[in-house]
């Protein structure tokens, strides 16, 4: 992550003009998680790049105007609202294209899809554990993250991942401890920082 820290500080910045290291940041930050959401809606890796294109044009276009306020709503649900509709976009141009029939504005009743709900919120939970384990990932040892993986989010057992890395089982345990712990407080600052 660049210079601003914070999430609401972050959409400040992008309010203003000429500042591409906010941009930048958000990319960083929300660009994964638009495209990760857009290939669960069922697009091509290449139709997601102009997903996230779209939801950036969007953005650049109401961040000027745009005053964070929480009791209003959750930035995601904003987030969401736009990335929908830059899907839904996509999905008419690539029938346009093929010449199918048109399916239905869907962005206008996007809100009430039960299933895109549920998997905009599956999508948003991998999104906090990305950015934690971008943070895991600079802050503990080498051998605490391969037993980290092996054996908390591989499934192997602890005297399995102990073999494979050459350490003792305690060290399995005592990482997997530590990371999860951390892993835990660093998602849940996200979430306070969203709002």
């Amino acid at each position: 992550m660049t210079a601003y820290t914070t999430h609401i500080t972050l959409l400040g910045k992008l309010g203003e003009d000429a500042n591409p290291a906010a941009w930048t940041e958000f990319c960083d930050r929300y660009g994964d998680l638009i495209r990760s959401f857009a290939r669960r809606q069922g697009l091509q890796p290449s139709d997601c790049d102009d997903v996230l294109q779209d939801v950036l044009v969007a953005l650049a276009g109401s961040m000027s105007r745009f005053e964070y306020d929480p009791d209003k709503g959750k930035f995601r649900s904003y987030l969401k609202t736009i990335t929908l509709r830059a899907i839904y976009k996509k999905f008419r141009q690539k029938q346009q294209a093929s010449r199918q029939e048109p399916i239905g504005d869907g962005a206008q009743n996007a809100d009430a899809d039960a299933e895109t709900d549920e998997r905009w919120e599956q999508e948003w939970r991998q999104h906090h554990l990305r950015q934690a384990m971008r943070t895991i990932d600079t802050e503990f040892s080498d051998a605490d993250r391969a037993a980290f993986r092996l054996y908390a989010l591989g499934g192997r057992g602890a005297r399995e991942t102990a073999e494979a890395l050459g350490i003792s089982v305690d060290s399995v345990y005592q990482a997997k401890s530590r990371i999860m712990t951390r892993l835990g407080a660093l998602i849940e600052t996200q979430v306070q920082d969203e709002g």
